[in-house]
């Protein structure tokens, strides 16, 4: 609950819905309680069972964001979540949404057996931001002046120092298991 209150201040918009990759199973019934329950409620819905395509944005994201930060590793030791979680909140996060832009399809329309897409100019989630007419002007002026506080290299700099200790630390506990 702790992740998501953070994640809700974090931003700088109301959440309106959740979706979960998660099956029933799964299904974390605090989690919908703390939706159900919030002052404005938020929708909380989540894949339907055998539709293997209900999440294609999100695994998409996984694979662009999660997986060519950390590759297909499997992390066991627990130690690693904070500095996991620290990485992809700072730096990883402001890298990702202030210079990295991504396309974003407009239109999609079938002409007979072929479709056709067309999409946006690439921009970055935070220009996105920017001229969405939800966000207010202190909003608009706190994000600029994040972005005038940020450099690229020092970023990516600082992702590869805390990679390095992360892998570090995977490789120290796997030797230690090994033996």
């Amino acid at each position: 609950m702790k992740q998501i209150q953070a994640v809700q201040k974090a931003l700088p918009f109301v959440v309106q819905g959740f979706d979960c990759d998660n099956g029933s199973e799964f299904l974390n019934w605090h989690l919908l309680r703390y939706f159900q329950n919030h002052p404005q409620p938020i929708q909380f819905t989540r894949s339907r069972p055998y539709h293997s395509n209900d999440n294609a944005h999100v695994e998409q994201k996984k694979r662009a964001c999660v997986r060519q930060l950390f590759g297909y590793e499997r992390f066991a030791n627990p130690e690693l979540v904070t500095m996991m979680n620290d990485l992809y909140t700072n730096e990883f996060s402001l890298l990702n949404n202030f210079f990295c832009p991504t396309m974003k399809l407009f239109e999609k329309k079938r002409v007979g057996a072929k479709i056709i897409k067309k999409y946006a100019k690439p921009e970055t989630p935070v220009q996105r931001l920017l001229a969405h007419p939800a966000i207010n002007s202190q909003q608009k002026t706190a994000l600029k002046n994040i972005y005038n506080n940020l450099n690229p290299f020092v970023l990516r700099s600082t992702i590869q120092k805390k990679l390095n200790a992360i892998f570090k630390t995977c490789s120290v506990t796997y030797v230690m298991r090994q033996r």
